[in-house]
């Protein structure tokens, strides 16, 4: 189920984002009472219990009610025993919720509440008919509890518990896998998830391992808990209501990945071919270490059905190390250090009359020299004997090298870090590189400005949206001498489509190709080496540049 939580102030605005949540296809409603059962001036407990049962009375949806005190990261700070006496009056009363939510530590903590909260809910002991039932609950902002283990195992023995629920703060990815460990392994209904930015893969794919439900935000400012995706992105972007135990599970993995468009792209195109499939951010700290331990363990799972990914800044480079490959570029994509794509082989077979998928050989692919060579290509019939001057010394623009090494291009490589141009200029122009066609050489930024080139690539971050310099022109253009029209000025920034670089470019004639058109002929190239059918013509594109053009200021 997606449940959709309402931090309730008064009830008419709860009732409103209620049918508003229906609307949008959720299926149950948390309302969170902390504020609204808080004591105002001189009410009477009835008082305050008679708005919470009103609400219950008038919701839209099936309900769960939760009063969360301040010591579990709640907002109520009131008196604790009232609080139980709410639940006891919601259980008995005519239109009672479908659950009640109460933590652990409140239930364990004597024989009166517990006996309080059982007369509320249903319960094998229970002579009368009550509908109402019990979600016990644990929950850390801060980590994974100490005593996970302990807790859930009391949850599960306790009588009276319908459903056990546990959230805590994921302190990485791996913590998902726990987390899907504990829905599989459930002997109750179970709610298992993680919080933070790190928890929302727990989220998405709490259907494939059999949770419950799962939390949606109403709105992206309204969420309950870190890490809520909205209910619009559950349902629509991450296509939640296919997501299936046999789902492949697909993913872009770097730091930070907030702004991709890659979930977008991929999961419409699941949907296009009807490929049983989701896409999810994968978020990685910047170490090698970090990247190596996550990945594996990923590929370890096997319930999780990891199938390929996409690997983006700072991984590039970390993906060619856990997977090293033959330094000969006898394969068709050519790596050299750097890669975006993570790709597996498959062996598919049918055996006792059912179809069987095993993955093997994990291995770097490079769809970004692949999206590059075929631009220019595209743009200029054949960069042989072209001058081309590339920007950055991260893995784009060895992505950038990689696509023209055979073509028999000069190649110019600028960057504010001498150091790490240098080693790109070495690591292409050695002995071992069967491209002697091509020559390579460094020039400083300070000099930049007086290259006279066919083609200008600008392969770092300058000019991206949320980068570190958005405003600022990656290629020096105005202090260049004219140069002909005919001249190309490519950024691989695709966030926004015209860049600051690109806009000087136009007003000075030149030819330009923004990131927009590299982002989706990679991404095409990553779609067919997972799927091994082509992207649907067009789609991602006309995606893109609709998604692209909605977050432009007016």
């Amino acid at each position: 189920m997606v449940c959709v939580p309402i931090m309730v102030e008064d009830a008419p605005s709860a009732l409103l984002d209620a049918s508003l949540a229906q609307a949008k296809g959720a299926d149950i409603i948390e309302y969170r009472v902390d504020l609204l059962f808080e004591q105002r001036d001189e009410e009477s407990l009835e008082e305050r219990m008679s708005r919470v049962l009103d609400l219950v009375k008038e919701s839209p949806l099936p309900c769960i009610v939760t009063c969360r005190p301040h010591w579990e990261g709640g907002e109520y700070h009131g008196d604790d025993d009232e609080r139980i006496s709410l639940y006891e009056a919601l259980g008995t009363s005519e239109h009672p919720p479908a659950y009640i939510d109460v933590e652990l530590a409140t239930y364990t903590r004597s024989a009166n509440i517990r006996q309080k909260v059982n007369l509320a809910v249903d319960h094998p002991k229970q002579k009368r008919q009550v509908s109402t039932r019990l979600i016990l609950s644990s929950h850390d902002f801060e980590g994974r509890h100490a005593d996970l283990t302990r807790r859930i195992i009391a949850m599960n023995e306790e009588p009276a518990c319908s459903v056990v629920k546990i959230a805590y703060r994921a302190r990485s990815i791996r913590d998902n896998l726990e987390l899907f460990e504990i829905l599989r392994d459930r002997q109750k209904p179970t709610i298992a998830l993680g919080m933070g930015e790190f928890g929302t893969m727990s989220r998405i794919l709490a259907p494939k391992f059999g949770g419950l439900l799962t939390f949606a935000s109403l709105r992206s400012e309204s969420t309950t808990a870190p890490g809520q995706p909205t209910i619009d992105e559950l349902l629509n972007l991450y296509r939640f209501r296919s997501i299936k135990s046999s789902t492949k599970v697909y993913g872009i993995i770097g730091w930070p990945i907030t702004q991709s468009m890659s979930p977008l792209v991929h999961n419409a195109g699941f949907e296009a071919i009807g490929w049983d499939g989701v896409y999810v951010p994968m978020l990685v700290e910047g170490s090698y270490e970090s990247f190596k331990a996550t990945v594996l363990s990923l590929i370890d799972f096997k319930e999780l059905h990891l199938e390929g990914a996409s690997v983006t800044i700072p991984h590039k480079r970390h993906l060619v190390d856990t997977f090293p490959i033959d330094d000969d570029f006898s394969n068709c994509t050519p790596i050299k250090n750097s890669a975006n794509t993570l790709c597996f082989e498959f062996d598919e077979y049918e055996y006792a009359g059912v179809h069987a998928r095993d993955r093997f050989n994990p291995h770097p692919e490079n769809t970004d020299s692949l999206a590059i060579a075929s631009i220019l290509n595209s743009e200029l019939g054949s960069v042989q004997g072209k001058s081309i001057q590339i920007y950055g010394a991260g893995g784009v623009a060895r992505g950038a090298v990689l696509s023209v090494l055979s073509s028999g291009a000069n190649i110019i490589i600028t960057n504010r870090n001498e150091e790490n141009a240098a080693a790109i200029v070495e690591e292409f122009s050695s002995d071992t590189t069967p491209f002697p066609m091509t020559k390579i050489r460094y020039i400083p930024l300070s000099k930049s400005s007086k290259s006279m080139c066919d083609v200008f690539i600008n392969c770092t971050p300058v000019g991206m949206t949320g980068g570190p310099d958005p405003d600022g022109l990656s290629i020096p253009i105005p202090d260049m001498p004219p140069l002909p029209p005919e001249t190309v000025f490519f950024d691989t920034v695709y966030n926004p489509i015209e860049t600051p670089m690109l806009k000087a470019a136009k007003e000075r004639g030149y030819r330009t190709i923004d990131g927009a058109q590299m982002f989706v002929k990679q991404a095409e190239a990553q779609f067919e080496l997972w799927t091994g059918q082509s992207a649907p013509d067009g789609l991602f594109d006309t995606l893109v540049r609709k998604k692209l053009s909605e977050n432009e200021p007016e």
